[in-house]
């Protein structure tokens, strides 16, 4: 694939429509920690105790404080809609940014749905 320039305004007519809003993202974040906090922690303990758990959670702590300094030097850097994908199809081309954008939206679809299976039983 080989990219060309666009011509002016093209980016302009080809902006991403707002679908969700502050609140219902807000609820899904909400909705996703509160379901970690009844039932996570508990199998956590019983998979590897006290020390596993504290092991894992200073894991996920670094991972996720490299994650966020990562957007966040991005984001000014690289200034598109799109998150994830933009990132990935900037730096790994079209391929990168498609299956970054799959996974992304494989998370979108699948979090709400483990937090139901979760929360029912």
């Amino acid at each position: 694939m080989t990219y060309r320039d666009a011509e002016e305004g093209y980016f302009e007519n080809r902006q991403l429509k707002r679908v969700a809003s502050v609140l219902s993202l807000w609820a899904l974040g909400v909705g996703a920690v509160i379901s970690g906090d009844f039932f996570g922690w508990n199998f956590g303990l019983d998979a590897g105790g006290f020390g596993g758990l504290l092991i894992a959670t200073i894991f996920i702590t670094v991972m996720y404080l490299g994650l966020c300094y990562s957007i966040a030097e991005m984001s000014p850097a690289l200034p598109h809609t799109g998150g994830a994908y933009s990132f990935g199809r900037s730096v790994m081309g079209p391929w990168g940014g498609f299956i970054t954008g799959l996974g992304e939206n494989m998370e979108y679809i699948l979090t709400p749905a483990v937090i139901v299976v979760g929360i029912g039983g």
